[in-house]
């Protein structure tokens, strides 16, 4: 596995380790289809979280946060809805961003992005 895959499972785990310390039960991580994909899906009392991490080793890039503009949210909306369609969810759900930052993979977390 190369290493930025390293580094990128790496801050999912760190991302599911802080959704679960702060009352997130994760239901899945790395979820896919062969048209889509989602990092990882939780559920926090009755509402589904479809969240998107993204980590940076540094901001010369820009955030992780930055990079999620209107492309990237279509993709989650679609992915989100195949994951409803197949699991027959009928609740709320919403789409989460995750920005890891530095080595010591520091977590900011948008609980809802249209919020």
């Amino acid at each position: 596995m190369a290493k930025h895959n390293l580094v990128g499972a790496e801050a999912e785990d760190r991302v599911c380790s802080y959704l679960s310390k702060n009352g997130y039960k994760i239901l899945k991580q790395n979820w896919k289809t062969k048209f889509c994909e989602i990092d990882i899906i939780a559920q926090k009392l009755k509402t589904i979280f479809f969240v998107e991490v993204k980590y940076r080793a540094t901001n010369q890039q820009g955030g992780g946060f930055e990079v999620v503009g209107h492309t990237k949210l279509k993709q989650m909306e679609r992915s989100a809805g195949a994951w409803v369609a197949q699991n027959q969810w009928d609740g709320q759900y919403t789409l989460s961003v995750a920005e890891v930052s530095g080595e010591d993979y520091i977590i900011n977390f948008i609980e809802d992005v249209y919020s």
